[in-house]
């Protein structure tokens, strides 16, 4: 719909009289209230899931898109299972000896990180090996600082922890030079091997099926009705694309309003999330029903401020996280503390795949071409637990290597 355009009367020209009725005062006001109701009715029509075209989210009535909000419901469900079989490698290379690992990590305060670092220790006791966390501490020149420590020590293998290569080139490029073996978690956007840049493979979800499944529990939640606010991290690559991805599923359905896109890197996360919550809960009150953050960490910063606005640890609004899955995320999840739902990495499983996978590259063998399958934890599902974490993976891996 196009704005409407306001029509001026035409200018009074010498000798002209104005022939058109005078109207009473009672009738200029019923006509006032008929013409205010049918412009209300065609802006109703033109914005969808909004009473009064702002935005606001009705609470009342059909969902605002059946047929998207189906198919939401039905990917909900699926990602809601718990009982999945391991679907992942049966077959590989015995274990190699004697390697060690570097894990330079973007921030050990980022849980996902921390969470797939945990898993690789695990993985290496099992197989043998030993391994070195090297912390960036979430700045760019601390990033590079530890990837050209990592270099230097010449391991046997690094690990690229959540972090885009592409800002540590230069160490990339002397670690390819050298004939050291680069694996990413979390490196770059898509899962696999990569050639530019060049690495052995990147274990990571799918970042589109993550980014669809966190808006579709929104859609099927909220019943296709619901403002909602984005976090991001826009410094990191990977994070960017997935928020994008999120606002594009979003968008299939009209009766969802995106309320706000907000920029909040995770470095800075502990400072500053709580005064941009106060600030949307000031400017937004009741039409904020549902939250979405490509990390469960800003829900923990946020809690203090939603208490003090006097909001429900139950909601709304309903927030999930669309990524990581740390232990803390599933406390609120399952106390009902200001987080409903969250799309867990399965961060050791994964940790389990890097050592795989570097067993792989030491033996001259192709990427197993794994990729987990996305998740959806909740209270009801999670029964207590404090991470994502597949059955059967560990059996498989141990068998594989010969431990």
């Amino acid at each position: 719909m196009t704005a409407r355009t306001r029509w001026a009367s035409p200018p009074a020209r010498p000798g002209y009289r104005d022939r058109r009725p005078v109207r009473s005062p009672r009738s200029r006001l019923l006509a006032g209230v008929l013409a205010a109701a049918a412009t209300a009715s065609l802006l109703v029509g033109c914005e969808p899931g909004s009473a009064d075209g702002s935005g606001e989210a009705s609470t009342g009535g059909p969902g605002g898109c059946p047929s998207v909000r189906g198919r939401a419901q039905a990917a909900v469900v699926r990602a809601e299972q718990t009982d999945v079989p391991w679907n992942g490698p049966t077959t590989g290379p015995t274990a190699t000896s004697g390697k060690t690992l570097v894990y330079v990590a973007q921030a050990m305060i980022n849980p996902g990180v921390a969470g797939a670092a945990k898993g690789v220790r695990e993985a290496a006791r099992a197989i043998g090996w030993n391994v070195r966390v090297i912390d960036g501490g979430g700045t760019p020149a601390g990033i590079q600082a530890a990837m050209s420590e990592a270099v230097a020590l010449r391991p046997s293998g690094i690990v690229i922890g959540g972090f885009d290569p592409g800002s540590t080139t230069r160490q990339v490029s002397r670690a390819n030079a050298e004939g050291i073996p680069l694996i990413g978690w979390h490196a770059v956007a898509t899962p696999g091997p990569s050639r530019r840049p060049e690495l052995f493979t990147n274990v990571t979800t799918r970042v589109e099926d993550v980014a669809d499944i966190s808006a579709q529990w929104i859609i099927a939640h909220s019943d296709g009705r619901a403002g909602v606010v984005l976090i991001t991290d826009a410094s990191i690559p990977f994070a960017q694309h997935k928020s994008e991805l999120i606002r594009e599923e979003l968008a299939t359905c009209p009766g969802v309003r995106l309320l706000s896109y907000e920029n909040i890197p995770i470095a800075d996360a502990s400072n500053r999330t709580r005064w941009e919550i106060s600030t949307l809960l000031s400017r937004f009150r009741g039409r904020w029903t549902h939250s979405v953050a490509i990390n469960d960490l800003y829900f923990a910063d946020a809690a203090p401020a939603f208490r003090a606005a006097g909001r429900k640890g139950s909601g709304p609004p309903f927030n999930i996280g669309a990524g990581d899955g740390d232990p803390s995320a599933f406390q609120r999840i399952d106390s009902r503390q200001y987080q409903s739902a969250t799309v867990p990495e399965p961060l050791t499983l994964q940790g389990w795949q890097i050592v795989d996978e570097f067993n792989r590259a030491f033996s001259g063998r192709p990427a197993s071409g794994y990729v987990a399958p996305v998740h959806i934890a909740t209270a009801e599902n999670s029964r207590g637990a404090t991470s994502w974490d597949p059955s059967g993976y560990q059996e498989a891996y141990r068998m594989i290597w010969g431990r």
